[in-house]
């Protein structure tokens, strides 16, 4: 045979394997992904985390009737089995690793603690997971920014668990501040919980069936155990591990990580930022923020409810889970005509996240949008901890001549789990 006739064939032979494969692949692949849509088709989930709100989520999305949920990770063995007692045909794992392995798992569910939060996301979205990851979306700035860089390297679909921008009270507050209806905003209030604090808990025995070097996972510092942090089975409250700086962002980032998101959503503000955080010093009883166009929003801790107050020229919107409070009244029930201005309208959190994947489109919450919502938590307790002003880049991201400011929005992590 001539050396050419056997290039062709050995051409001809790799276009029959590459066809081949190809049409093998697209049989295998469910058809949301080829573009096909059909209520019959399920999106199978994997559960990362099994705590809590984990079991929440669970019930969200089985009520959707669109999703199997084939395996679960966690590193606390009973709860792991309580959260798949619940299923039908769910594998459990102690190392969630195991779930982004699988082919047959088409996105992650996300709902484990903070610090977490980016070593996961990161390795999902590499693993070609989309993803659903809980709020605040990270725990320090870099973490989520490098959250943002994954999920557009690898074209994943990422819904962060804000799901009050899919509730219909705050969805009409900010229409209705988008369009005007209480003239120019001149400051926003946002009443939510205080700054964290150092971990200070006294150590405890490690329950059986915890694997606490696991669930301390990135953080380079070993903690003691505390139950506080972890509840047992017969704990009947939400774990307080967000109260601490090591894992979490304190009310800032827990209820704050919902009303600065209702604000900045508000304030046409998804893809930036404050330019300024002030601590509360003389001039200024509360944390104050401000943006370039001069509007100001300050974080009043919790009194009576976690909420988000519109200050305008005309009048003024307070809204808090379902229910709104408006000056004028009438506001509260006002029709946005089709000629005003709307924002992304979503019915259902989890529904959004499924019609996504299957148009391979930004869902509500984008990555994106979460980064930059937690971006504001996190600049806020640094102001809190640095206790001076800081000037903020929302582009750079990054303070203005502030080398010490700048340092804590990263933190060291193991180098197994590093990702910025």
């Amino acid at each position: 045979m001539k050396k050419e006739e056997s290039n062709q064939n050995a051409i001809s032979r790799r276009n029959f394997i590459t066809r081949a494969s190809v049409i093998s692949a697209a049989v295998m692949m469910p058809r949301f992904v080829l573009g096909c849509k059909s209520p019959s088709d399920q999106i199978t989930l994997g559960f990362i985390g099994c705590g809590k709100q984990a079991m929440g989520l669970q019930d969200a999305f089985m009520k959707t009737g669109e999703v199997k949920i084939l395996a679960a990770a966690d590193v606390y063995e009973a709860k792991l089995q309580k959260f798949a007692g619940q299923l039908s045909g769910c594998d459990m794992y102690g190392d969630f690793r195991k779930i982004l392995d699988r082919k047959d798992i088409h996105a992650v569910v996300i709902a484990v603690p903070d610090h977490w939060h980016a070593a996961i996301a990161v390795l999902a979205a590499k693993a070609g997971k989309d993803i659903y990851c809980e709020k605040p979306l990270s725990l320090t700035i870099k973490e989520g920014r490098a959250m943002v860089n994954a999920t557009r390297k690898y074209n994943r679909v990422f819904q962060t668990g804000s799901m009050q921008r899919s509730w219909p009270e705050f969805r009409q507050a900010v229409e209705l501040v988008r369009n005007g209806y209480i003239g120019d905003i001149k400051t926003v209030k946002v009443n939510v919980g205080p700054p964290p604090k150092p971990y200070d808990l006294a150590a405890e025995p490690i329950p059986a069936g915890l694997n606490w070097d696991m669930w301390l996972g990135p953080n380079t510092i070993p903690q003691v155990f505390n139950h506080n942090l972890a509840p047992g089975m017969n704990d009947d409250f939400w774990a307080h591990w967000r109260d601490y700086r090591e894992f979490g962002g304190g009310g800032m980032t827990d209820w704050g990580a919902h009303m600065f998101d209702i604000a900045q959503w508000g304030l046409d503000m998804d893809a930036s930022g404050p330019v300024m955080v002030t601590p509360p010093d003389k001039d200024h009883q509360f944390l104050t923020y401000q943006y370039a166009n001069g509007i100001t929003m300050t974080h009043e801790p919790v009194a009576k409810d976690n909420g988000v107050t519109f200050v305008g020229t005309k009048g003024e919107i307070h809204v808090v889970r379902q229910k709104i409070e408006t000056t004028p009244a009438e506001l509260a029930t006002r029709t946005i005509g089709d000629n005003e201005k709307h924002v992304y309208r979503s019915e259902d959190h989890y529904k959004d996240f499924l019609d996504a994947i299957r148009k391979r489109s930004k869902p509500i919450c984008d990555v994106e949008i979460g980064h930059r919502t937690a971006t504001v938590c996190n600049i806020g307790n640094i102001a809190y901890q640095l206790n001076r002003p800081l000037q903020w880049d929302p582009v750079k991201e990054e303070f203005k001549n502030d080398a010490e400011a700048n340092k804590l929005t990263g933190r060291e992590m193991k180098k197994e789990w590093n990702v910025i």
